[in-house]
């Protein structure tokens, strides 16, 4: 049984209009726990000979560094750390009165699934932030080497001509080119899918956290 705090000569009606349905504190607290764990985890899976990759870098070396082992990776470092989150943004949540325990479920999970939200968008500014000059380099080089062919590449002629070996190499480029592709795709699909399980583990660890609050306020309460 909960004992009722609400405020004296205040109608119950308008005492739950005085309270906000959305606890940032809670959410801000969660989601600088899930990345503080997930940079732990990737430091963990670097330490292991596991190269984290970025799946926002447009660089040849993320596409090569890429297998599905780390795909897996990735999707167990966004699964753990949205969990951490989720449970403690649910758990460190102040608990609302005279509200139905429904409501109170989904406000919980939707405090989880917040706190994947506001993580992701935190890591996507961040990745964005440190990948985008690096990025901009390799576009401003390989726009000054699409300029000079000749120069570019030794097996040109002075004339700008390719020699006749030049059609193998542009098949070998082609291939390249198309696997690199592949690699990519591969990679979004697993970035993709963490995000999917992430916000998932996220919105119920939220639930499970604010039922276990609940709990204990609960035994507290009846004592």
């Amino acid at each position: 049984m909960e004992r009722d705090l609400s405020v004296p000569g205040l109608s119950s009606s308008a005492y739950e209009e005085t309270q906000s349905a959305v606890s940032w504190a809670a959410i801000f607290a969660g989601a600088v726990a899930a990345l503080a764990l997930s940079f732990v985890l990737i430091t963990l899976c670097a330490g292991f000979g596991f190269a984290h990759v970025a799946p926002w870098s447009s660089s040849r070396a993320t596409s090569a560094a890429f297998t599905p082992i780390v795909g897996s990776l990735m999707v167990c470092v966004q699964v753990l750390s949205c969990a951490l989150g989720g449970y403690l943004a649910g758990r460190l949540r102040t608990k609302w009165l005279n509200v139905h325990s429904h409501e109170v479920h989904f406000r919980d999970t939707a405090h989880g699934l917040l706190v994947w939200a506001s993580s992701t968008v935190v890591s996507v500014v961040l990745a964005g932030a440190v990948l985008a000059p690096p990025a901009e380099h390799l576009a401003v080089n390989a726009a000054r080497t699409a300029v000079s062919p000749a120069s570019a590449n030794p097996s040109f002629t002075a004339d700008g001509l390719a020699p006749a070996g030049a059609a193998t190499d542009a098949q070998s480029l082609r291939v390249a080119a198309v696997r690199e592709a592949n690699i990519t795709a591969q990679l979004s699909f697993f970035v993709g899918i963490g995000l999917l399980l992430s916000a998932f583990t996220a919105s119920v660890a939220a639930a499970l956290g604010g039922l276990q609050r609940d709990e204990m306020h609960a035994k507290f309460w009846d004592q």
